[in-house]
């Protein structure tokens, strides 16, 4: 039996991380983690092959002569560049259940020619913009973090990375609102992996 990949997807602050642990904790899911690599320092708190695998470039290079590659995304920080991206590492090939990854609309793009549309599942949250805007500007007006030019920079980013134009060519039909309650979203996806897993 081919295990599916079930990719969630969304702009910022549409509460994606959140929709993410809860989906990973459903014992009746049962679904694991599609662990990403970056090329970035292990942080305090992180844990290697948990969180990412952390390599360095050099073990960035190897993995892409060997066409282990899927995707990657490289972003220019003032440590230098670091690449985030996907391996194929056997994880799909040897899992035991379903898989539930995290991305970008490019990511999963790149993830579903890789492996098929059947079996990468895109599962798109939708957040209507003033509520996302809000709820991003709550988070940086906490303590520590007050990056707003970012902020700003993000949401702009996003309207393009996930533009109706862009939805559509990606078949991207199925939507999931965050607007309200959280716990109705995750529910409604819930049901959704439920119906596709006894199929």
């Amino acid at each position: 039996m081919k295990h599916k990949i079930f990719y969630l997807m969304g702009k910022s602050a549409a509460g994606k991380d959140t929709v993410y642990e809860a989906l990973l904790q459903d014992k009746e899911l049962s679904l694991v983690p599609l662990i990403p690599y970056t090329t970035r320092p292990i942080r305090e708190a992180e844990q290697d092959g948990v969180d990412y695998h952390f390599t360095d470039e050099e073990g960035y290079r190897k993995l892409a002569e060997a066409g282990r590659v899927i995707e990657v995304r490289e972003y220019q920080t003032i440590h230098g560049p670091w690449k985030y991206y996907t391996v194929d590492d056997g994880t799909l090939d040897s899992a035991q259940t379903d898989i539930l990854a995290i991305g970008t609309l490019e990511s999963y793009l790149k993830m579903a020619d890789y492996y098929g549309r059947e079996r990468v599942i895109p599962l798109y949250i939708e957040v209507d913009d003033g509520i996302r805007l809000g709820r991003a500007l709550k988070r940086e007006q906490k303590p520590g973090n007050h990056k707003y030019e970012e902020m700003c920079r993000r949401f702009l980013a996003d309207q393009k990375d996930f533009s109706e134009e862009k939805l559509a060519e990606a078949g991207i039909e199925k939507r999931f609102s965050n607007d309200d309650e959280r716990g109705v979203c995750i529910e409604e996806i819930r049901s959704f992996i439920r119906d596709l897993q006894k199929k």
